[in-house]
Order: C-alpha cells, then structure tokens, then sequence
C-alpha cells in the first residue's frame, strides 16, 4: 500500500495543538468563573457538570480531523498493470512545402489552410496510426506512423516551406516514399492523404498511381487554393513577389485535374479545403473498409483506492462530536413541534394532490379543476404549479370549459420542462379549435368519429351561419355580432396551428397532434375559400354609382344651380341662351314647365358627356320645390344604396397576412 498525495499528511502535526488549545481554553474559563464568584457563594450560584461529554466531543473531533487527513492523502493498493490496446489503421499525410503553399489566394495562405485540415484530421481520428510526410523538390518523413497524436501536431505547428530545401513539387517522390512507408507495415490496405496545390508536379505520376494502387493505398487529395491563384510570394524580401527568368511575376493557381486524377486512379476521395466539405468525416468514413489491426500502447498501473474506508469514520465521528458537545438542556419543546408542524404541509399537500388527480380520473371534472387551481396558488414552486395548472387545463377541457381551459394552458406554458410545455401546446391547441368551432356550431366538436363532419358538412355549416350574418342589420357603429364572431373563430384556428407545431417540436411521432393540426388546416382552408367567394359575390351585388351634379360641385352657376330647360341648348344651337344673365340669380317659378322641341329626342339620362340632369331624370326638380329641398331628396334616396349593399350586416373578407 502507498499514498498517492502523501504532502496532506503534514497536516496531522496540527492536531496535537488543537487538544492542547482545546484544554487550555476549558481552564481558562473555570478560572474567569472562579473569579466573579466568592468561594462562598460557588457552591450556590454554580452548577458544577461532568467535564466527560466536552472531553469526549474533542477527542472524536480529532479523530475526524485524523481520517479526513488520512482520506486526504489516497492510500492506494497495488492492483497489477493492464497494457492499453487499440483498433487502428494506418493513414499517412503528405503535405506539400513548396514556395506556392504561400500563396494568399486563401486566408491566411494555402499552408496554414492545410494544417488546419491535418489537425481537423487528427480529432476526427483519434485511434489511428498517423504519419506525416513533408514534400517540396523531395520528399521527408518528419513523423513516422504512431499513435501518439501530440507528437504529431507538435511537429506540423513547427512545419515550414523552409523543411525542405529543394524547391518544386514532386508529387512522385513524394508518392514513392509514401508507398514504401506503408509497405513496411505488413498491411494491404493502407490510407494516403495528400494536401497539396497540385501545381508543378515532377516525374511520371500515371505509374507511380498504378504502384499505389497494386499496394492498396488509398489516395485522398485534399486541393488547397483557388483556380484564380495569386502571385508567390518572395522570402528573401518581404512584401514582395518572386519573378521568373524573364522577369514576370510567378502566377500560381490550383490544379484540380492533377489531384482529382490521383484519387480516382486510386479509387480514392478528392476534395477541397475550406469549400465547405466535411473532410474529416470523409476520411474518417473511408477509413472503415480498411485493414484494421491491434495496437499495444503503454502499461498503466492499476490501484484500488482506500480512501472512502476513511472518509465514513470521520463522518461518524464529527457527528458524535457534535452530539456530545451539545447541551440539550437548552433545547425548547417547541422546536421539536414546530418542526412537526413544519413537516405536516406537504403531508397535507401530497393528500390533496392524490385527490385530485382521482378526481379527474373518475370523471368530476369541475371538483379536480378547482383543485388543481387552488393546488398552483397554494405552492411556491414554479416547475410544481406549472404542472398543476396543466391538470387544471385538462380538468377545465374534459368538463367543457373552453375560456377555462385556455387560461390553464396559458400558465403552463410557462414551465421550464420541455415535456410540460408541450402538452400545454397540445392541450391549449385543442381548446382554441374548440372555441372556434362552438363559435360556428354553438356546440363542442364531436368525439365520435361517426359525427365528425367531413369537409361537405362543414361547407353547408359555414355558408348557413354566413346567410345569418347577411341578413343580420349592421349596427351604426361597427360591424355585426356574426362578423366578429367569424373573426374570432379564423383568429382562434390561426392560433391553434401555431400551437399545434410548437408542441410537434419536442413529440413530432404523436399521431394525435399530426391528426388535429391537419382536420384544423384542411377545415381553415376550406373556411377561406368560402369567404373569398362571398367577398367576390358581395363586390357584384354593389350597383355601379350613378354620374349627377353635386351640390356645391365646381362649374355650376350661381344661384340656385339648376338651369333652365332653355339654357340647357339642343344638338345644332351655337350662341349663348337667351337672357342668361337675367336668369342667373332666379329660381324655378311655380308653373314653369320644360320647353320640348317635339322635332328633336331629348339626350339619354346620364350621358356621360353631359353631367347636368335632364328633362325626365329622377334628379330634375320637382314643382314647387326649392333646391335645399331637392338636395334632401337625392340624398334620402340614395342613402339606401350606401346602406344596403354596402353595409347590410356584410363584411369584406379580405386575404390573411399569413395565407394557411
């Protein structure tokens, strides 16, 4: 047996001071004691009490102090070793360290791109035997293939273009050097992943492939770059790009063929970095159908711990402590009852409760909705009330009281538990297409299947209950109380949709809710045909306004504002009426009658080029009757027009924001 943390043992030291603080402290008390009393008087005044239950309550708060000390440092007992093991496969990096892995074309260059990929790998991988190869004008082996993935990245955070110190790209050497690396494994299918810009390869790759594949190396090339390219950079002098022997700036862009061509020889994958591809997945999935083999890691050392053989005696020894150094004399009944008295609520609480949810189960309805109500304003806990007002809204529902119902719903709603939440959805959902149907029908919806109304009855329902609203008288200051009543039915189906697939959320497999929210859309939909063809009826039935003067309209003469029929003019006369400044400021005289031309047919009534009335309209004056008198007739008869077929109890049913 050993100690793990044997540095909490120093502790212990401190325990003999706290006995001796402990004894020292008890002395000096007797002696502040002894002085405020007489000697006389001690023996009276002061009650003298056994010293035992204070010196046992500090030696058993020692001898906890001791095990937690003890617990503290881990006695460990010796259990063997076990040789860590793993399933792996063997997946080689090449990355490519030429100049143009430089390039900015991709932020912040094509190089750190491609680490980025390689270290996504190394996560996306965590049991393979990872190698990593290094390639520019040669190829390099910085990292053999081994499972230890730290190593691995600690060499790739290091990695530069400057590793390799012959320039170029040498895709073939780099291809060799893979395939020998991965036949020394002994396995026959082996993963290659090869990051590179594809640009300015060397060698023969079409056999090279062909080596690779008789290997059953598997080639993912990973292309890093864009097709555009950019200019390489110079290292030599900073903020400036390398020229070629003629003196341009060298242009690189990524070659897709070349690594498209190296993964389909090979049967393997071709993607590119930052386009959005998962490659780590895609590489991690590939990887599946390769050889696997077992991998011995280090040994551990396995140890049984002790300590929990320490920590219980020091629990049992602190509470013993405490119970002997407390004085129980000191202690009131009334503590030990009001702690009774404490505990009889929930009790009382939990009866309550019981009662209820059997209430709800035998049918009393209204008796189970009062009690879950009176239940969620009794407790103090939200989560608790959240679900009594759920019961409260199931009570409310199944005893047919809709507003009720909703209301509980709507409290519980506000609960923290998804699966609360989503009943109040459903259940608040039932309750509004509820309301909404007793607003068509006045009676709830049917349970029996055999009474549910297909979609004809419910045509024939809706067109009976639009019929009472037309014949209905629209109110001076508003609309019908079947307007609105339709109003709040579409408002509450509306409503419950939105209910329906917020509860969906977190039960998507519930038949129930599949069921209700579509008899709830196919009923919406068809209540929106119904209207749309009534508002479409509703505009024909609206007569056409009638062309006439208007009181007051601009171009009329003064006066009175009706000519007389000789002023008017017949087809054929060019001067101006006769004595019309005499006649202007005069009114119709009693007995004056039109002047006919029985030669000539009077003009059409409301001939659209001439909008003064003519002999024979309804509008022409009457006899004997002065012009305010007239402008109150055309005014009472037409109010019946503006009355009848534009108000008369009827409702424009125009599109929903939100077309269901």
């Amino acid at each position: 047996m050993h100690l793990a943390q044997p540095a909490w043992l120093v502790l212990l030291v401190l325990l003999p001071l706290l006995g001796v603080g402990g004894l020292l402290v008890a002395r000096l008390r007797r002696k502040q004691w002894h002085a405020f009393v007489a000697p006389r008087l001690r023996q009276v005044l002061l009650r003298r009490s056994s010293a035992l239950p204070g010196w046992l309550a500090l030696g058993f708060l020692l001898a906890a102090c001791a095990s937690l000390i003890l617990a503290m440092a881990r006695p460990q007992g010796e259990a063997g070793t076990q040789t860590e093991k793993s399933i792996g496969r063997n997946v080689l990096i090449a990355l490519d360290l030429s100049r143009s892995m430089r390039v900015k074309d991709v932020k912040p260059d094509r190089l750190a791109q491609a680490k980025v990929v390689i270290y996504e790998l190394m996560e996306a991988l965590p049991n393979e035997r990872l190698g990593l190869i290094g390639f520019a004008g040669s190829a390099h082996l910085f990292a053999p293939l081994t499972i230890d993935h730290g190593a691995i990245r600690e060499t790739v955070e290091q990695t530069d273009e400057s590793w390799v110190p012959l320039g170029g790209s040498n895709l073939t050497s780099a291809l060799r050097l893979a395939i020998t690396t991965l036949r020394q494994t002994g396995q026959k299918n082996n993963a290659l992943v090869i990051l590179s810009d594809g640009e300015k390869h060397e060698g023969n790759l079409s056999a090279i492939t062909e080596e690779a594949k008789k290997s059953g190396i598997y080639i993912f090339a990973i292309g890093v770059g864009t097709e555009d390219g950019g200019f390489v950079p110079n290292p030599d002098f900073p903020n400036s790009n390398m020229v070629d022997r003629k003196g341009k700036l060298v242009l690189s862009r990524l070659q897709p063929e070349v690594m498209r061509k190296l993964a389909t020889d090979t049967n393997g994958r071709y993607a590119l970095a930052g386009s959005g591809t998962d490659i780590p997945a895609m590489v991690k999935l590939a990887a599946k159908d390769l050889d696997s083999f077992e991998m011995k890691g280090r040994e551990r050392r396995l140890s049984i711990e002790f300590y929990q053989w320490l920590v219980l005696p020091a629990i049992l020894s602190l509470l013993v402590s405490v119970i002997a150094g407390t004085r129980w004399r000191g202690v009131k009944t009334a503590a030990a009852l009001t702690l009774t008295l404490g505990l009889l609520p929930p009790v009382s609480r939990a009866g309550e409760v019981s009662a209820a949810a059997e209430a709800l189960a035998k049918g009393k309805h209204e008796q189970a909705r009062d009690a879950f109500h009176k239940l969620s304003e009794q407790t103090d806990f939200a989560g608790r009330a959240s679900r009594f007002r759920l019961g409260e809204g199931t009570a409310a529902y199944r005893a047919k009281d809709f507003a009720g119902a909703r209301a509980a719903f709507s409290g519980a709603l506000l609960s923290a538990d998804p699966e609360v939440a989503a009943n109040a959805h459903f259940g608040l959902a039932n309750t509004l297409f509820q309301l909404g149907w007793h607003t068509l029908a006045e009676e709830a919806y049917p349970t029996d299947p055999a009474s549910i109304p297909d979609l004809v009855r419910f045509e024939a329902m809706v067109k009976q209950r639009l019929a009472e609203v037309l014949k209905a008288d629209a109110p001076a200051d508003g609309d019908t109380a079947g307007v609105a009543a339709l109003e709040a039915l579409i408002i509450n189906w509306a409503d419950a949709l939105h209910h329906y697939d917020s509860a969906s959320t977190t039960d998507p497999d519930n038949p129930s809710l599949r069921h209700n929210r579509d008899q709830t859309m196919a009923y919406l939909q068809r209540l929106r045909d119904l209207l749309e063809q009534e508002r479409e009826q509703t505009q024909q039935a609206i007569p056409e306004p009638q062309p006439g003067p208007q009181p007051g309209t601009p171009g009329e003469p003064e006066g009175d504002g009706e000519p007389k029929p000789d002023e008017q003019g017949q087809p054929g006369d060019s001067g101006p009426p006769k004595d019309a400044g005499e006649q202007g400021n005069q009114g119709p005289k009693p007995n004056d009658k039109p002047k006919a031309q029985p030669d000539q047919t009077p003009k059409p009534k409301d001939d659209p080029k001439d909008g003064h009335p003519q002999p024979g309209d309804d509008d022409a004056p009457k006899p004997e009757e002065t012009p305010q008198d007239r402008a109150r007739r055309i005014l009472g008869e037409n109010s019946d027009l503006e009355k009848g077929p534009l108000r008369s109890g009827r409702i424009e049913y125009n599109n929903p924001e939100k077309d269901w």
